[in-house]
């Protein structure tokens, strides 16, 4: 497993979601070796090198890069069978999109992380699709992790007030694609304090999930949405943009939202989450849809299938 999506002093939460998934396939008896290097364009020749003396001193039935420019530093080091994930950002973005998508025709499996990347969305262009060669290879939410708690007990861990109005955005307000924007207009309209995830400790998230009386995810584009299936996990009601999978996560299942971002509309659908004592929806056998012991399996399967065509 090769990847770049590494944890860092100023993005200790970053990849974390890569980590779990190899969990998961040691779970399911695979032998996986993790090569994680770090962000960085200086970072892509040295690790190219590394991952070459790598595949040289040792045997490896399948290469499995996380992001579009690790894939490419697996493939110009010789790694075959080779599948690569794709996350959104390394699809989406106007420079690294277009290397990601140059990428697909070396490939041995092009695994988008949802089907939302194999179509434009939110202005960008998609990630082509092989034929034969496409699976859909999400890394799937932690469920023994995320799971419903005591609101009170969890806004007590945190230090929130036990009567609070909280909005979740569970996201960096740094990134545009995320919107904090819209997430801040909302919240103003529902005199809510809005939380956000650069205040939280990713070791903590299921609690400020669970202290939350809604996550909103207010994105311009997502690779996936992993956030709105842990989420969902901890029976936390959720609103979403059209965006990832969030329309077939959240179509139809009560107490939450997926539809364009309308302020007006949002605080409407969200008020009465902000004034009931403890709201909840059923939202964890949503979520076991998605699970990362399930999703390990379905990679596994990806995996036999491609070594049965190498």
């Amino acid at each position: 497993m090769v990847t770049n999506i590494t944890p860092d002093e100023s993005a200790p939460w970053r990849g974390g979601f890569v980590r779990e998934q190899v969990d998961a396939l040691r779970e399911q008896g695979v032998d996986v070796e993790l090569f994680s290097f770090p962000v960085g364009s200086r970072e892509y020749l040295p690790a190219v090198r590394a991952i070459r003396r790598l595949l040289r001193a040792e045997r490896f039935d399948v290469v499995h890069a996380h992001y579009g420019l690790a894939g490419w530093c697996a493939a110009l080091a010789g790694a075959r069978p080779l599948v690569v994930t794709f996350h959104g950002t390394d699809v989406r973005h106007p420079i690294t999109g277009f290397l990601s998508r140059r990428l697909v025709g070396r490939l041995d499996l092009v695994a988008p992380a949802s089907r939302a990347l194999l179509n434009p969305e939110g202005g960008r262009p998609a990630l082509p699709a092989r034929p034969g060669t496409t699976a859909i290879l999400p890394t799937g939410a932690n469920l023994d992790r995320f799971r419903p708690t005591s609101r009170a007990e969890a806004r007590k861990r945190i230090g929130l007030a036990r009567d609070g109005r909280y909005l979740l955005f569970p996201a960096a307000k740094s990134r545009p694609v995320k919107r904090y924007d819209r997430a801040f207009e909302l919240a103003r309209r529902l005199d809510a304090e809005l939380l956000s995830g650069d205040e939280v400790d990713t070791n903590l998230m299921p609690t400020w999930m669970n202290a939350a009386n809604a996550v909103v995810v207010t994105s311009d584009n997502e690779g996936f949405g992993l956030v709105a299936v842990e989420a969902l996990a901890c029976d936390v009601p959720v609103a979403s943009t059209p965006v990832g999978i969030a329309p077939f996560l959240l179509g139809g299942l009560a107490g939450c939202h997926v539809g364009s971002f309308d302020a007006e509309r949002w605080a409407e659908i969200l008020r009465p989450h902000l004034t009931a004592k403890d709201p909840r929806v059923s939202g964890r056998s949503r979520a076991e849809w998605f699970s990362g012991k399930l999703m390990a399996r379905r990679v596994l399967e990806a995996y036999r299938d491609v070594l049965e065509r190498h």
